[in-house]
């Protein structure tokens, strides 16, 4: 197999995993109208592939994904790239563990990150997905970098997979654009939980000791073997 062919076939099948991502963002309420976008780095190669800008959720094919270099720029697609593009190829550029991204508008995150205040590390479930508190990130414009900049400088001082940016919504981040997807669920859930929880009292912290050994075994004993 040649390297050209190589990579054409890797491009098309993230194109189709990509796709079908973006039906679990509708699974879980996740997103509305055109809202919300899946990427995933190319692995091997300068590019990642995208959701297109401004197509319903029902009209998303393979073969509408967009494939862009790490700076943003179009290579193969017919269709204009989502507007987060240039914010997550800066992502990929700097984060170069990350092969896959999220951002949603998901109701209770976002309203946590309207009131720029992070989720709090009140559950295990926090601990296990986040390693601690979901961190907020600084309020940024839409268009260009700026918003993959923001991501960048709060992730680098978490173990987070999530970032919630101020007035806007969340991003996640993971290994492969699946684990980004499960990020993105799983924050959204504790959002609701902890919200909810407040509604009636405190949340209790988890102990810096407890939050660090739950972490640890959910990222390397919890699941099937071969699965970390």
């Amino acid at each position: 197999m040649s390297a050209v062919t190589g990579v054409q076939e890797t491009v098309a099948a993230l194109r189709r995993e990509v796709c079908a991502l973006h039906e679990q963002l509708i699974r879980y309420q996740l997103v509305v109208w055109t809202a919300g976008n899946v990427s995933a780095r190319v692995p091997g190669h300068e590019l990642l592939v995208i959701k297109p800008s401004g197509v319903a959720y029902d009209e998303l094919t393979p073969e509408n994904m967009v494939v862009c270099d790490l700076d943003g720029r179009v290579v193969e697609g017919e269709h204009a790239p989502s507007s987060d593009t240039e914010a997550q190829a800066y992502v990929y550029r700097e984060l170069p563990q990350v092969g896959g991204v999220v951002h949603t508008h998901s109701t209770y995150a976002t309203a946590w990150a309207s009131r720029g205040e992070p989720v709090p590390c009140v559950l295990t479930m926090v601990a296990d997905e986040f390693g601690g508190e979901i961190p907020v990130g600084p309020f940024a414009m839409i268009g260009d970098d700026s918003i993959g900049r923001g991501i960048v400088s709060t992730l680098r001082a978490s173990r987070s997979s999530a970032v919630l940016m101020r007035n806007h919504g969340v991003f996640t981040v993971g290994p492969t654009a699946a684990a980004a997807v499960k990020a993105a669920v799983m924050c959204e859930d504790v959002a609701r939980t902890v919200h909810i929880a407040r509604q009636i009292g405190e949340p209790v912290p988890i102990a810096q000791h407890h939050v660090d050994a739950l972490h640890d075994r959910y990222r390397n004993v919890y699941g099937q073997p071969g699965q970390h």
